[in-house]
């Protein structure tokens, strides 16, 4: 049961509820198998949870959702494709790197198409930027990897800018077929569309 005031929300099938929200959580407490773990921030509908859950049986994934609609539907995705590698969190994105998750037990962490909050007086709400990245270094395992994509230019070259003046990631090629990695429902619109998505990737040093 999840407790919000005096209402008790009964939990959705694949949701992580922490015991303490104050307290780091054990990962292994809460999926079935000890596998690598990645993390979904701000998983939207979950199309990119899930798909990635399906092709990479052999490793855990926990989405990061802040919208209880969304979480709910996403927990039920999970549920109908029978996937007992994928949980999800109702909570915010930086407060769960920075307070509820362990250091180094992170293989790779997927930022994709955060809010770039376009206008200038809004630029110090963005997700991308140092304390963001401190918190991505505190729980990445060394060798641990960063993907971001975003369909804004501005935000992009703004992303491009912060992890190069970066010294705990390194900047890495991101070819297209570097490995599986598929696309979310707002990369699909916005491609057909005729707009494009960039991408960065990162990792973090192995000593």
């Amino acid at each position: 049961m999840v407790t919000r005031g005096k209402f008790v929300r009964p939990r959705e099938p694949n949701e992580l509820v922490p015991k303490d929200y104050f307290s780091e959580i054990k990962i292994s407490d809460y999926f079935v198998t000890d596998c690598p773990l990645e993390i979904d921030l701000g998983c939207g509908d979950g199309k990119f949870t899930l798909e990635m859950a399906e092709y990479y049986p052999d490793r855990n994934f926990l989405a990061v959702e802040r919208l209880l609609g969304r979480v709910r539907k996403v927990c039920r995705g999970a549920e109908k494709r029978g996937l007992q590698n994928v949980r999800v969190l109702r909570l915010e994105s930086l407060y769960t790197l920075e307070w509820l998750l362990p250091e180094s037990c992170v293989d790779r962490l997927h930022l994709l198409c955060p809010d770039p909050w376009p206008k200038a007086k809004h630029h110090r709400r963005r997700l991308f930027q140092n304390p963001f990245l401190d918190s991505v270094v505190r729980v990445l395992k060394p060798g641990g990897e960063l993907l971001f994509k975003t369909d804004h230019d501005e935000y992009f070259e703004w992303s491009q800018e912060h992890l190069a003046e970066y010294s705990g990631l390194e900047s890495l090629a991101w070819p297209n077929d570097a490995f599986f990695y598929p696309k979310t429902d707002f990369q699909i619109q916005w491609e057909a569309e005729g707009k494009r998505l960039q991408g960065l990737r990162a990792r973090k040093a192995t000593s």
